[in-house]
């Protein structure tokens, strides 16, 4: 048997978010229809964020009201607090994301509280959805470095990462928010980490700024690292990260597990298909 390689797509939420033009909700309903037809397990669909902050996610609700939902497959969503964590429920999410950040400014400035303070407002969330059965994953943002305080010290990513852990998420996906990550310095990293998180509780979440992004995959992979979250069409950034370049493309990532010898039970001409569907219609509402 093959080797198995989880491509978590986060396309429509983390790909989308950041779109100066408004994508229409017909349009990402459609969007992750033909994602769950490629056989993505995994597709973050929304962000129960405040609509003031993140406009084009508001309609979340809609959005998950709206996709033909497949066995099988995932479709979860972002919840920075309670407000956001009941609303995800009541659209029937099927797993939750909290994200927290390895750098202080970074945290100030993306969820306006420091790292103790994220954690504390996360333990209810967390309590919340283990009574009601929701699984829950956690990013780690900033692990090579941040945009306000340069560096990111592994030990403050290890420290962040086995707290998320500790509240009870399942999975820590690791956030190269701005995209400085080589092979190198995601090795360093990694050397560390593994030491005292095993690799399966981890996944890789890189940023293509500077096309480093398939080989810091490819180095994650060499220290056991199984899931990775791309999005169709390399789409993405991050509003709070200057410049920061789109997430690694998903037929990319796709493409070099299958060189890898792994399988990801999608269908590629679908991904294909997917991603010209996002990037015509980006181009006719530009």
């Amino acid at each position: 048997m093959s080797k198995h390689l989880t491509i978590f797509e986060m396309g429509p939420r983390d790909g989308l978010q950041n779109e100066k033009v408004h994508i229409p909700t017909a349009d990402k309903i459609a969007l992750v229809n033909l994602l769950t037809d490629a056989g993505f397990q995994k597709i973050e669909t929304a962000s129960f964020v405040s609509p003031k902050w993140v406009p084009q996610m508001a309609d979340g609700a809609d959005v998950l009201a709206g996709i033909s939902r497949k066995p099988g497959t995932k479709y979860t969503a972002l919840t920075p607090n309670m407000k956001g964590y009941e609303r995800a429920k009541t659209a029937n999410a099927d797993e939750v994301a909290i994200f927290g950040s390895a750098s202080e400014g970074f945290s100030q400035a993306n969820i306006n509280c420091s790292i103790a303070e994220s954690i504390d407002r996360f333990k209810p969330i967390v309590e919340a959805a283990k009574v009601d059965g929701i699984p829950v994953r956690g990013y780690v943002s900033c692990i090579i470095a941040c945009p306000y305080d340069g560096p990111t010290d592994p030990e403050q990513v290890i420290a962040t990462s086995q707290m998320l852990l500790d509240l009870g998420c399942y999975e820590v996906s690791l956030g190269d928010t701005i995209g400085a990550g080589t092979p190198e310095n995601t090795k360093r990293l990694l050397d560390a980490m593994t030491k005292v998180i095993p690799a399966d509780k981890l996944a890789g979440h890189f940023h293509d700024t500077h096309n480093t992004a398939l080989a810091n995959i490819e180095t994650a992979i060499s220290y056991g690292v199984t899931t990775f979250d791309a999005a169709v069409g390399g789409l993405g950034g991050c509003p709070y990260a200057p410049g920061a370049k789109g997430n690694v493309n998903t037929l990319e990532v796709a493409q070099l597990a299958e060189r890898l010898g792994f399988e990801t039970g999608l269908e590629l001409a679908k991904v294909e298909e997917a991603q010209k569907f996002i990037l015509d219609l980006k181009q006719v509402l530009a």
